[in-house]
């Protein structure tokens, strides 16, 4: 649990123009965000078009993570499942193959209740002995997890004690979940592109779990904010927040991450896979105008470092 805190950027899947897995792509990735100062590195979430990915490309994907990390920070490997059987062995290939921890949220099921996610994640910790970051993003489980029931996961399942918030207001949640748990340990890391790192950090988060193109500004932000240069910290948070907000867009977010990484020159393409879209000449336009403002503020020219 000590490891998961910080930032741990969640990476997105590369693919090449044919829509296959651009493997040096990848690399680049992990190397980008790993130059950055990040703590750790997250493989096959939302962020990693997941459900756009069979069984063997989610093997290949997370392989291809780790041997790229190369142990110089803990990799998070995506694990969620609709059936507990199935969750429990994508758990155990992730720490067959290296992965510090699994990413988990609840399984979509017709009248999900409190007692059948607390199923779900005792099961999973008793069957494998691996850390478990709970994904706390109704819109993929279908689930709202109200803080009490987070707080119970923390004490009753102790490998659960990592909570991946991405249920505004998330300032408002982190305290709540914070206030239930009480004694128990529990860090909350925030998501949704960074847009409310700092009052997440305020109201008590241990960190970001996020895809943010530019991880520098991100670090910078923690790290400032953990030794008490709060308003320098909330500096560079609201110089970044133009960029974060547009790059936070539904629909079209992910093809505005991957072509700033391209730009970056991690990514050599650009594409999503179908049914997911490009992005239209007036998009790319406004995201010119916005990495060259968001640039000039912060007196640097990104690049992959």
């Amino acid at each position: 649990m000590q490891t998961i805190q910080g930032v741990f950027s969640v990476l997105p899947t590369p693919f090449d123009d044919r829509g296959d897995i651009d493997e040096a792509s990848l690399r680049r990735v992990v190397r980008l965000f790993v130059n950055a100062g990040v703590d750790g590195v997250t493989a096959l979430g939302v962020t990693g078009e997941v459900a756009r990915l069979d069984e063997a490309e989610r093997m290949r994907v997370a392989d291809i993570v780790l041997d790229a990390a190369g142990g110089r920070v803990p990799v998070v490997v995506g694990a969620s499942a609709d059936g507990t059987r199935t969750c429990i062995g994508y758990s155990r290939s992730a720490l067959a193959a290296g992965a510090a921890a699994v990413m988990v949220s609840p399984p979509r099921m017709p009248k999900l209740n409190t007692e059948a996610v607390l199923r779900h994640y005792r099961s999973l910790a008793e069957a494998v002995d691996v850390e478990i970051v709970v994904q706390d993003y109704p819109p993929l489980s279908g689930y709202h997890l109200e803080p009490a029931l987070l707080a119970r996961i923390a004490r009753e399942v102790p490998r659960a004690r990592t909570i991946k918030l991405e249920d505004p207001p998330t300032p408002f949640k982190t305290a709540r979940i914070l206030e239930a748990a009480g004694e128990t340990p529990v860090r909350v890391l925030g998501g949704l592109g960074g847009v409310f790192l700092l009052e997440e950090l305020l109201a008590g988060a241990a960190g970001a779990m996020t895809g943010f193109a530019v991880p520098e500004m991100l670090v910078r932000i923690v790290r400032l904010f953990r030794s008490g240069s709060v308003d320098e910290a909330a500096d560079v948070f609201y110089r970044a927040v133009p960029l974060m907000r547009f790059e936070f867009q539904d629909g079209i977010g992910m093809a505005i991450r991957k072509e700033v990484l391209r730009r970056r020159g991690a990514l050599g393409s650009a594409a999503i896979r179908p049914p997911g879209g490009g992005l239209d000449a007036p998009t790319r336009e406004a995201l010119d105008r916005v990495l060259a403002w968001v640039q000039k503020q912060e007196g640097v020219e990104w690049s992959l470092g």
